[in-house]
């Protein structure tokens, strides 16, 4: 490809007149990648992408997480989480432009531009990495118990079916779908998961409000003592602060959002943000609180498993789980696979191809469904891998690259809040692992493999 000098005609926001200059080669492989090589997103995309990345099937074990917790922790953790992973997503929206000329598209580009050119990959690629391919297989994982316990409700009688099976005919449909190029071919898949989100939230506190609280409900924690009760809390925070992650994919949706000076992207992703923020809030609320209200301290770790009747309803919200897990593993999915592709073009210097692609995508989803298939119970690291990562990346690592890239002046309002929410998401680094953990080795201790 000949290396005459082109222009990338793409006003920035905070730039003005100025425009960034790239080779042809450069613009060709940009124009390949998954995250920059389409930005023409409206900002309703930002609002479903923003919904399938965040409401996961993590809703489901809030009235569990409640239950671990007790009232008044409970809700006051839900409710700040909600305001703190809210007031982070605005912070990482303004500083996607905040350099005149410039789009951070993505998360560690952000971060090197705060931390340094090394250190910034240092500190952001391994947690990026950790949390998308955790949620990976964890939403492996739960396509294939969805799928499970959709065809347990549908057909009672029949022969049980080992879940390996079910994960791996979940698995097929990504080594499909992950060959769509970028963000914007999967938008009528992101649309339908966050639809399906919504659905599935309100079955789950809407049977739970029609069954209504027994009279032998009780609202104690459910540990059998003080050590119980303490890991229990520990993970119980790990599995709010799993249910609140959608940050490290926030950059590469806005970075399909196109831009210029009259209309900087962060308007449309701002008011698209809104909109996401107000459906998780009528998600997670009425499923948390109506769930927990209704079975107090004997509810499943997923309520759908707690509300058996009735039958034809359940198995409808499973089937709706499933639909919603697709969109979810691809949202989660793509930074992974431009990550990849990145490094084998511009590093290893591979000729952008079809080839690359399908290796490199199918090889990904490959690995996610073993591990998944090997480590079923995968679902207990939520916890663990809430706090040891998800934490980091959503509650206090936007706040630290805002005292660095925007130097708000010390005492002040914005120079408080964000101190404040970097000592939270540490205590929530610190502690919400070690309850993961715990529960890990209990189930570890009788798990059989490809049951």
């Amino acid at each position: 490809m000949p290396r005459e000098r082109v222009i990338n005609q793409e006003k920035m926001a905070t730039g003005g007149e100025q425009w960034k200059e790239k080779t042809a080669e450069e613009q060709a492989i940009d124009d390949w990648l998954p995250v920059t090589s389409s930005r023409k997103a409206k900002w309703w995309y930002s609002t479903f992408h923003n919904v399938t990345a965040m409401v996961g099937a993590g809703v489901l074990s809030l009235p569990y997480a409640m239950s671990n917790m007790g009232w008044g922790p409970g809700v006051t953790m839900m409710i700040i989480s909600w305001v703190v992973t809210f007031y982070t997503l605005w912070q990482m929206v303004e500083m996607h432009e905040i350099v005149p000329g410039k789009r951070f598209d993505r998360y560690h580009e952000l971060g090197q531009h705060a931390f340094g050119e090394k250190l910034g990959l240092y500190i952001v690629v391994p947690q990026q990495l950790v949390v998308e391919v955790s949620t990976c297989i964890v939403y492996m994982v739960t396509g294939g118990k969805s799928l499970q316990k959709f065809h347990h409700s549908v057909c009672p009688d029949c022969q049980s079916i080992k879940l390996t099976y079910f994960i791996l005919i979940f698995a097929s449909i990504h080594f499909v779908l992950s060959h769509l190029p970028n963000f914007n071919s999967i938008s009528i898949i992101s649309l339908a998961a966050a639809v399906m989100s919504l659905t599935y939230s309100t079955i789950a506190w809407t049977a739970a409000l029609g069954k209504g609280k027994g009279n032998d409900v009780e609202y104690t924690l459910r540990g059998e003592n003080t050590l119980d009760n303490t890991f229990n809390f520990f993970n119980a925070l790990g599995d709010i602060a799993f249910a609140y992650a959608g940050h490290n994919v926030v950059l590469e949706i806005q970075a399909t959002i196109p831009s210029t000076p009259e209309m900087p992207s962060k308007k449309p992703m701002w008011k698209g943000v809104i909109f996401a923020y107000i459906i998780v809030a009528l998600c997670y609320f009425p499923v948390a609180f109506i769930g927990y209200h209704t079975f107090g301290n004997t509810v499943d770790d997923n309520i759908l498993l707690t509300l058996d009747k009735p039958r034809w309803l359940i198995a409808a919200a499973n089937m709706f789980v499933l639909i919603h897990v697709v969109g979810s593993y691809q949202i989660y999915a793509m930074p992974v696979f431009d990550m990849m592709e990145t490094y084998l073009v511009k590093q290893v210097k591979f000729k952008p191809s079809f080839k690359l692609r399908f290796i490199t995508r199918t090889l990904y989803v490959g690995i996610t469904m073993f591990i998944a298939m090997t480590f079923p119970f995968f679902g207990g690291l939520l916890g663990f891998f809430g706090g040891f990562a998800l934490a980091p990346t959503t509650y206090f690592l936007p706040c630290i690259m805002w005292l660095i890239i925007c130097k708000p002046k010390k005492f002040s309002f914005s120079w408080i809040i964000n101190w404040l929410f970097i000592l939270l998401g540490l205590i929530l680094m610190i502690v919400s692992p070690i309850g993961g953990l715990r529960n890990i080795i209990l189930s570890a201790k009788s798990y059989k493999f490809y049951q």
